[in-house]
């Protein structure tokens, strides 16, 4: 079977490549291990497709941490402001919410999907489901399968989420040819903590008005206290401190100074509990329970009463699995690759998404950049294309 182009992978990063190949007039076949695509991407909008998030250049970039400079070109050619007009071009109105994170008004992400697949489909994509590369070929529900293509993107995705179809698999395919790669490492995941059973009633108990402290990175942000511990946005944040072996502190007063709430505890009858103390101060529910689960005794004294609620420490038992996490970090590193993303020992052969070795936290750049790296790779991929049919 024979191509202008084979794309791997039905992901975000997969669909933008096939995208890009097509407006080039390539032919594209796109191969698929599951029976629908991008899995992952529908899961991911059952809560509010969260596409990318509004705010100033330099400042979104900064999200990717040492990555960024790698990806700077791709995420200035297709950068939030870029995601939300491409939304738009598929019939997706947009907001911004008060964190300024953007969704689609209708907050799932099927309609944008059936909107670019059709679109995708009516411009000639051949989708090939329950495509599974082998590195030779594909097993098809027909038998095994060869394809020759002009030029190859690999958008595989990570290691995290297998039964939706990112599950490294790829890894030692790439690592036989002789590619380098990162090892995988969970990312924007929960954390193990070993309750008591007094917790278990709190379980699913949001913790609101919480600051997360982990080494010097600090998060306003929300967690939740589930059975195997601690999970949410806020600890989403600070996950990579974390798993890199700082301490999780909550300050439990974000928006009291430590004077301040020496002040207010000081002024507590002698005579009250703890408990009614920490009541009176407004601690409830799953903020107190976590207090009493992790900090009992408390100190007698309002200033080392203080200091406790402003870092309380939580004892985490390190991350959950890899395949609990959102997302990976590891796989293939920059060194690997051109600057068109295409893999040096491959020529022709090109790697986007999740694939490569970046990480950034949940609230749009996870999307942003696997939907960028894909327009990047089709791009050089539609040029190496045309570089070798004149």
């Amino acid at each position: 079977m024979k191509a202008d182009a084979l794309v791997i992978g039905a992901g975000p990063a997969g669909l933008m490549a096939a995208d890009r190949l097509l407006a080039a007039g390539c032919s594209v076949l796109l191969a698929e291990a599951k029976p629908s695509p991008a899995r992952k991407l529908l899961m991911a909008g059952k809560s509010g497709l969260n596409i990318t998030k509004d705010e100033g250049f330099e400042a979104f970039l900064a999200a990717y941490a040492e990555a960024a400079d790698w990806l700077r070109p791709t995420l200035a050619a297709f950068g939030p402001a870029e995601v939300q007009d491409w939304m738009r071009g598929h019939g997706q109105a947009v907001f911004t919410g008060s964190s300024g994170r953007v969704f689609p008004k209708a907050m799932k992400a099927s309609p944008l999907l059936r909107a670019w697949l059709g679109d995708l489909s009516a411009r000639g994509l051949d989708p090939r489901p329950r495509w599974r590369w082998t590195g030779a070929g594909f097993d098809t529900p027909e038998g095994p399968v060869s394809v020759t293509a002009k030029a190859t993107v690999l958008a595989l995705g990570g290691a995290s989420w297998a039964r939706l179809g990112s599950d490294g698999g790829w890894a030692p395919v790439l690592a036989a040819r002789g590619v380098a790669l990162a090892p995988f490492q969970p990312a924007n995941m929960g954390f193990r903590v070993a309750w008591s059973a007094h917790m278990a009633r709190h379980f699913g108990q949001p913790l609101k008005n919480i600051a997360l402290i982990a080494g010097a990175q600090r998060v306003r942000g929300e967690a939740v206290i589930s059975a195997k511990g601690l999970e949410g946005g806020g600890i989403y944040a600070v996950s990579r401190a974390l798993r890199e072996g700082a301490a999780l502190r909550i300050d439990l007063f974000p928006d009291l100074d430590a004077a301040a709430l020496v002040e207010r505890l000081a002024k507590r009858p002698k005579s009250e509990t703890a408990a009614n103390t920490l009541r009176k101060l407004g601690l409830t529910d799953a903020r107190l329970a976590l207090v009493q689960e992790c900090a009992r005794p408390l100190p007698s004294g309002p200033e080392e009463r203080a200091a406790l609620l402003k870092a309380l420490p939580v004892p985490l038992q390190g991350p959950r699995p890899m395949d609990e996490a959102i997302s990976t970090a590891g796989g293939i590193p920059r060194a690997e690759l051109t600057d068109d993303l295409m893999l040096k020992r491959l020529p022709g052969w090109f790697a986007a998404g999740e694939m490569l070795d970046w990480e950034a936290p949940t609230g749009g750049y996870l999307l942003t950049a696997c939907l960028a790296t894909g327009r990047w790779a089709g791009d050089a991929a539609a040029r190496f294309i045309q570089s070798r049919s004149g």
